[in-house]
């Protein structure tokens, strides 16, 4: 008997948790995005491509806006910015600009995001420096 209730409590208690974790309000993370070998960034409609630039040490990121509106680009975290000061050189990119990042020296990952629309994660990226 106590085995036949083990065999049944135990999925109800999964299901219980899977509940619980449903109404706690929290979204599992998203995954990370694959980082793209490139030194470029496009912005259009649709937000960044690549979402994760990788690039080497020493090199710079061009950011091209494609789209139709300007863009504020800066460096995580908003609004302070400040962890990549490579990036915010970029700054204001109205459409059709486009504009190069410092070098990047030191190996690490660089956030950004668009400082007028910090919340849009299709205007959320990264570059890796490898």
């Amino acid at each position: 008997m106590e085995q036949m209730t083990r065999r049944f409590l135990r999925p109800a208690v999964a299901v219980l948790a899977g509940v619980l974790a449903a109404c706690s309000g929290e979204n599992p993370p998203e995954p990370s995005p694959i980082p793209v070998p490139t030194n470029v960034v496009t912005i259009t409609s649709a937000g960044v491509n690549p979402k994760a630039a990788l690039i080497a040490p020493g090199q710079r990121v061009r950011f091209i806006n494609n789209d139709s509106r300007p863009h504020n680009i800066g460096s995580d975290p908003h609004p302070e910015h400040g962890d990549c000061p490579e990036i915010d050189q970029i700054g204001f990119l109205a459409s059709g600009q486009q504009r190069e990042t410092g070098n990047f020296v030191t190996v690490r990952n660089c956030g950004y995001h668009d400082h007028d629309m910090p919340n849009v994660t299709a205007l959320q990226g990264q570059i890796q420096i490898r």
